[in-house]
């Protein structure tokens, strides 16, 4: 029998599309990203089906939409119950394992190995979890445990406490002072070496499926200073500056109000902050290189899948925003890369997919069990094709993507289609945003109230105007939900 192929999947958190070098970008330092492109597949218009970090990583796990496993805002980690790729996997033979943030509870208090029996019910064998960096303020994992050892926690909280309170006092992103800890006990980089550790000491017969999943490059930008160094400020492209015309999103509007937005911004202080974000960019590029290096030191690199996405994108500067929770290209689009056992010739596809397709692309892998629930649809028949027709690169996947997230007590929903961008409140139905995308990719001109797009909206509506009921099924489950009335009230409070 045919051993089945291992595959690592590095995910990391808040990583727009575009700041990588095969992405087109002038300045983006990712020679291992750019590498695995190259031997694979990359798909251009890989959309979240949410900017929100445990709203879009409750999709990839159980492949379900948001309003089908009702995590809308905060992680509820009773839907382990229900479905898991993870699980599916590890029953169809794998050795499961992860190593880095699942963000799949409510950080806040206590230590990671707390939620060891969460971790083995989602169907991990292994977990080695840590926290995002902010989170590692107040929860305790593996992390924290080797800066302690080492004398370096109250350094490492003292610099987090400093950006938090300043952040909520106005203070702007290219005010952020480099990282003070050594390189080598980054978080980021604790994560890919007990990744690569693992890799090197795994001696089981089973096949692997490892995620690796990295804090970076969110917020904040303190990368190391030799990541830093990388890049010349003003050598940095600017954000989307440019006034839009067209009705003001109310999304947009609220996001605006939050803490650490860009406001008053000059021009070099927009290259100096989107430096440091490039900065943790190439951080997340050379962690994902260690992992390679792992790979290659066992004689794997060539019999492996590996796999490249993000949970979110950052808005980086463009509309005034930062962060992630817009429509907005920045937030929404993020890295899908699919690199065979056997590299290929690599090429780019502009085919519509989504963190589901992902999902039913593991499943086809491991040849595990499908999901019960999922829209998902396997990529393996676009790679084929491709491989026997390398002039049609590119292929149709899907007609649309949904991305949705939950604003208490409102929700918002958008569908991509090829050409335009829809976004609604879908407890009103009002639609707050309508782009062209082939005739304005920069999101400057709203047509939500054009008349002339009247047939356009009209059918993009009709996309979403059949899941309204649903959506508001789903929502309506979380009045008793503590979380989410909490989360109400501190919405309210920013208004």
């Amino acid at each position: 029998m045919t051993r089945k192929p291992n595959i690592v999947f590095l995910f990391s958190d808040q990583q727009r599309a575009d700041t990588q070098g095969y992405a087109g970008d002038p300045v983006a330092i990712t020679p291992n990203m750019d590498r695995l492109a190259a031997d694979g597949v990359v798909f251009r218009r890989g959309i979240t089906n949410s900017p929100v970090c445990m709203t879009a990583r409750a999709s990839l796990m159980t492949g379900m939409q948001v309003h089908e496993h009702g995590v809308w805002a905060i992680a509820r980690p009773e839907i382990r119950h229900s479905q898991s790729h993870v699980r599916n996997v590890r029953d169809a033979g794998y050795c499961t394992a992860v190593v880095g943030k699942t963000h799949l509870w409510m950080h806040g208090q206590g230590h990671a190995r707390d939620h060891l029996q969460e971790m083995a019910d989602w169907g991990y064998v292994d977990a080695m979890e840590t926290t995002g960096p902010t989170e590692s303020l107040r929860t305790d994992s593996i992390y924290t445990d080797h800066l302690a050892e080492k004398g370096l926690l109250d350094t490492h909280r003292q610099y987090l406490s400093t950006y938090l309170t300043s952040r909520d006092r106005g203070g702007q992103a290219w005010e952020l002072p480099v990282c003070p800890l050594p390189a080598e006990d980054h978080l980021d980089r604790f994560i890919a070496d007990t990744a690569a550790n693992w890799i090197r000491n795994y001696e089981r017969d089973d096949p692997f499926y490892l995620q690796v999943n990295f804090g970076c490059p969110h917020d904040p930008w303190e990368a190391p200073a030799e990541s830093r160094r990388q890049y010349n400020p003003d050598e940095i492209p600017l954000s989307i500056g440019e006034a839009s015309n067209g009705p003001v999103s109310p999304l947009a509007s609220m996001l605006r109000r939050g803490p650490g937005m860009p406001t008053g911004m000059s021009e070099s202080e927009n290259r100096v902050m989107n430096s440091y974000y490039y900065g943790k960019v190439s951080l997340s590029d050379d962690c994902m290189g260690r992992v390679m290096q792992a790979l290659q030191d066992r004689g794997m690199l060539d019999d492996i899948w590996i796999i490249v996405s993000s949970d979110h994108g950052e808005q980086l500067g463009d509309h005034g925003l930062i962060a992630k929770k817009a429509f907005y290209e920045g937030s929404v689009n993020v890295p899908y890369i699919l690199r065979p056992p056997t590299p290929i010739s690599g090429w780019q596809s502009r085919a519509l997919t989504d963190h589901l397709d992902l999902v039913a692309t593991i499943i086809d892998i491991t040849g595990a069990m499908p999901l019960p629930v999922s829209q998902g649809k396997s990529l393996l028949p676009l790679l084929s094709a491709g491989e026997k027709d390398p002039n049609a690169h590119h292929h149709h996947h899907r007609d649309a993507v949904l991305c949705e997230q939950g604003f208490p007590p409102t929700a918002f929903s958008m569908v991509r289609t090829d050409r335009y961008k829809l976004s609604m409140d879908v407890i009103s139905c009002e639609v707050v945003d309508l782009y062209d995308l082939q005739e304005d990719p920069r999101e400057l001109h709203n047509l939500a109230d054009d008349p002339a797009m009247a047939e356009v909206k009209t059918q993009l509506i009709d996309d979403l105007a059949g899941l309204t009921v649903e959506i508001e099924q789903s929502l309506q489950a979380l009045d008793d939900d503590p979380m989410w009335q909490r989360s109400k009230t501190a919405l309210q409070q920013t208004q």
